[in-house]
């Protein structure tokens, strides 16, 4: 297993990542500093809205996951999946990324 930043520092990067290619992303959600999951709601505005859940893949590296399905669905159908979740896991992040392309970042290596 690869060892993982902080949840804090990961959340801060990548929003600094996002930024540095004018890409909004924001906190909504703050959880615990070091062990808590982050969610990304992927927001594509009129298209709607993806949650990406963290998974690990094959090689042991962090992969991302739509959590709610192939396809965006309307932004309180993906609000009431986060609710839920930190209902769940009140340790939990949220990241909401806005982006009409559907840019986030999160499958591009750290440089």
């Amino acid at each position: 297993m690869r060892p993982r930043l902080a949840a804090e520092i990961w959340v801060k990067a990548h929003i600094r990542r996002c930024s540095a290619r004018a890409i909004p992303a924001v906190l909504v959600r703050r959880g615990d500093e070091t062990a808590g999951a982050v969610l990304i709601k992927l927001n594509r505005l009129e298209e709607g809205c993806s949650v990406l859940s963290p998974a690990t893949g094959l090689d042991g590296g962090r992969i991302w996951l739509s959590a709610t399905g192939p396809m965006p669905v309307p932004e309180a159908d993906a609000d009431a999946y986060i609710a839920r979740q930190v209902g769940r896991d009140p340790d939990l992040w949220v990241l909401e990324i806005e982006d009409r392309a559907g840019r986030h970042l999160l499958d591009e290596p750290v440089e």
